[in-house]
């Protein structure tokens, strides 16, 4: 269905039925009563928290012995709170925390080639993120600490997060 045609449906059907249908959208779906307890309840101070627990519990974990160090686990919830409308500094907050507790898993453990590869990527979103969002001054501190420990540490694609940084150059 088109949303041409959406909107025509929506202009001839009676306010009860629509009421109706999102009633049963909400209980159907979970993405919707998500959605809609997002919206009429932003909580999103409890929601980054949430994430931050999950994910230092990948590299951290409380309750299993071996951390499965995934970034996919961050990405989630970065996609999902940016389709959530979640304040952009809140977003960038959750993603270099990311990139901050890899750091320090980094330093205790021996890391594969494609755990730098991988957190080079984030180095690269978050980096693009904040200049979108002209978010630099609020996070540059951040930034600057976590290239200097990349380099510092001499993480391969050190290059790469120095390449990296132009972004927030232009």
């Amino acid at each position: 269905m088109s949303k041409r045609a959406l909107k025509k449906y929506l202009k001839e059907v009676p306010k009860t039925a629509l009421e109706e249908q999102v009633l049963d959208l909400y209980e159907r779906f979970p993405v919707v009563k998500e959605y809609y307890n997002f919206i009429f309840n932003p909580r999103e101070d409890k929601l980054v928290q949430e994430a931050k627990t999950k994910i230092s519990n990948e590299y951290f974990p409380v309750k299993r012995k071996r951390p499965r160090a995934r970034r996919s686990v961050a990405q989630k919830y970065i996609k999902h709170f940016i389709k959530l409308g979640v304040n952009p500094p809140l977003i960038a907050d959750v993603m270099l925390y990311n990139l901050e507790i890899a750091q320090l898993f980094a330093q205790e453990r021996n890391v594969n080639e494609a755990f730098f590869k991988s957190m080079l990527n984030s180095f690269k979103e978050v980096l693009q993120f904040v200049s979108i969002n002209a978010l630099l001054p609020q996070f540059k501190d951040r930034i600057i600490k976590i290239y200097k420990e990349s380099q510092e540490k001499n993480w391969m694609y050190s290059e790469g997060f120095s390449r990296a940084l132009d972004i927030i150059d232009n």
